[in-house]
């Protein structure tokens, strides 16, 4: 089992975070539509596991290509672990420790990142309140992973409904 590490905000998340993406993009080239910096690390002042969370957007017709270039850079593809709509890459090598995805356009799994992203920005209140439950789980389940993320699933699900009804989405 992971363990679940939470630490407070870093403000060097979104440098980190740009120095992935450029460094992705220039492999990817004109595969990538966008690349977006998603999870706890993306919303300011939220506690999170210190990992770094990429959405690289595709064309559908492009997810194939944007596979083999990922690998190409070292990244080693571990399928969709089970969720439908994203593709999910390892790093192996010295960069720090993040997680990478290749997105369809469209996707929901992207949709899914992008609308707690967005509502967590635009709701300091609910991203206080959900750093509040993240630290009491983290710490409850400090040694499993899988029981942490099942744990607060009740509450990303309830915002998920909130921010589909707000952003139309």
């Amino acid at each position: 089992m992971q363990s679940v590490t939470m630490v407070d905000y870093d403000p060097e998340w979104p440098t980190r975070f740009r120095e992935l993406r450029d460094r992705i993009a220039a492999a990817l080239g004109g595969l990538a539509i966008t690349i977006e910096h998603v999870g706890s690390t993306s919303v300011p002042n939220m506690c999170a596991k210190p990992i770094i969370d990429l959405d690289v957007v595709v064309r559908s017709e492009d997810v194939p290509a944007a596979i083999s270039a990922v690998e190409a850079l070292g990244y080693r593809h571990e399928g969709n672990l089970g969720v439908a709509g994203r593709e999910a890459f390892r790093w192996v090598g010295d960069f720090p420790e993040h997680h990478l995805y290749v997105c369809p356009e469209g996707s929901p799994a992207l949709e899914r990142h992008l609308l707690i992203r967005d509502y967590l920005r635009k709701h300091p209140d609910v991203a206080r309140e959900y750093a509040v439950l993240k630290k009491q789980l983290a710490q409850k389940y400090r040694g499993n992973r899988t029981k942490y993320q099942a744990a607060k699933s009740e509450f990303v699900d309830a915002m998920l409904e909130k921010a589909r009804a707000e952003f139309g989405r």
